[in-house]
């Protein structure tokens, strides 16, 4: 059956929403996330936005796919922005000068840390749509560029070989204010002259010159002050010009998130379909260490509570303050069957991870849970699209379908909005949000 979700009637308007959206925020070879909040290509908005294009026109979806791989640097790395060259936007690309590494490309301007890396899934569904002999081509074209991201990975954000790859800012998890990183930040990292800020109250003169509560309420994004802290973090990222080495030696915050490590497990079986699929070794040392990240996941486990955390990459304490990222070995599905269960019962939980329009991205049981700020409440349609795929390969497809059809219901009621209020569905954050429209888009095709 093509459609499930309640409200047959919606499916039309829906669809011609989610078009018209992607049509609004497309700029030719890419797809913009947000008119205006969100002008230039990021990373796992292009993949999500792929995987829902495939469904409208599979040769869009590729070159959204390509136009993410003009930004890889010489190591491999594979940027969570690739910047627009317009001249408006040239204090966006100063303040990451990406150019200060060695690595970076020449011919266009990035940040220097990455994001969740979906361009293997992203692959994979496109794939999914091509004939044999098409599909083979494609997967020749992207699977150098993939095997060099994941290898830079392995190389620099594993610096122990220990199988976990670290993170070094948390925008690099797409959860950009996630609790636990924003406790370790507060906690650790809040230098003299924003604390000063802070105990002066002068954040309210700084919130009139932010750009991203033009359009969106400011109750809707992160403080002030957490504002000024990540780009803190930022800048002494710049300064180190993006150097691992650098960078670690000098102590900056490193954390083993759970989020990103239960998406980088899934890329690496994705990737080695991929290779299969081309007749392909991957290298040795990525082999080995693909193997490695599987069992080392488990140390992310605390039986107390019978959850996963995220980890302090120096100390390896785990960083116990539950959220969405908690689910996501559900997508990774590596997990037991045992342990994936327990998840479930979480996301049956109507106190916890269950409201009426799951999944929130913090339980609602959580000291931190606010229903609209960012990623410490709302729903998110990304995640929930990770959420239900874990689920179908698990054998919940009943849970599977329940979430697939209340996602789509959020959307048919609310608009192709960036985030919801898991309680009721209301939207926030930025209006014709592409992803949230893309994956609607796959989610009725499914």
């Amino acid at each position: 059956m093509l459609y499930t979700f309640k409200h047959m009637q919606d499916v039309p308007d829906l669809l011609t929403e989610a078009r018209n959206v992607l049509a609004m925020n497309d700029r030719g070879s890419y797809t913009q996330p947000a008119h205006g909040l969100y002008p230039h290509q990021w990373l796992w908005d292009s993949c999500f936005i792929a995987i829902g294009l495939r469904q409208l026109d599979v040769e869009r979806a590729k070159s959204e796919i390509l136009s993410l791989l003009r930004g890889q640097w010489h190591n491999g790395m594979l940027p969570n922005i690739i910047f627009r060259d317009d001249p408006q936007y040239r204090t966006d690309r100063n303040i990451w000068r990406s150019w200060l590494n060695p690595f970076a490309p020449d011919d266009v301007t990035t940040t220097g840390i990455t994001q969740p890396p979906m361009l293997a899934e992203a692959v994979v569904k496109i794939g999914e749509k091509l004939a044999w002999p098409e599909r083979r081509a494609w997967y020749r074209t992207v699977y150098p560029a993939l095997v060099a991201y994941h290898e830079w990975l392995y190389h620099e954000r594993d610096p122990h070989h220990e199988g976990l790859v670290i993170q070094i800012h948390p925008w690099e998890t797409g959860l950009d204010n996630t609790p636990p990183w924003m406790a370790e930040m507060h906690e650790h990292m809040l230098p003299a002259w924003i604390q000063v800020i802070e105990r002066l109250k002068l954040d309210t003169v700084i919130n009139l010159f932010r750009r991203d509560t033009h359009s969106v309420p400011l109750d809707q994004r992160f403080s002030t002050i957490e504002a000024l802290a990540l780009f803190d973090i930022q800048r002494r990222l710049r300064r180190k010009a993006y150097n691992i080495n650098k960078i670690l030696d000098h102590g900056l915050f490193a954390i083993e998130d759970l989020s990103y490590n239960s998406i980088f497990i899934r890329a690496n079986q994705h990737l080695q379909h991929i290779a299969t699929s081309l007749r392909e070794d991957l290298p040795e040392d990525l082999t080995r260490s693909i193997a490695l990240t599987e069992k080392a996941f488990e140390q992310l486990w605390d039986e107390y509570s019978a959850q996963y955390y995220s980890r302090d990459f120096i100390t390896h304490r785990l960083l116990k303050i539950p959220t969405v990222a908690t689910l996501l070995p559900l997508y990774a599905g590596h997990i037991t069957q045992e342990r994936a269960a327990k998840l479930v019962k979480l996301l049956e939980n109507e106190h916890s991870f269950g409201p009426a329009f799951p999944v929130p991205s913090v339980p609602l049981n959580s000291f931190w849970f606010q229903p609209k700020l960012y990623w410490q409440g709302p729903s998110w349609v990304n995640i929930n699209w990770l959420v239900i795929d874990g689920l179908e390969r698990y054998g919940y497809k009943d849970h599977a379908a329940a979430l697939r059809d209340s996602t789509l219901e959020m959307v048919a009621k609310n608009g192709c909005y960036e985030y919801f209020d898991p309680r009721d569905g209301s939207p926030a954050g930025a209006a014709n949000f592409s992803w949230t429209a893309a994956l609607a888009i796959d989610l009725l095709r499914h």
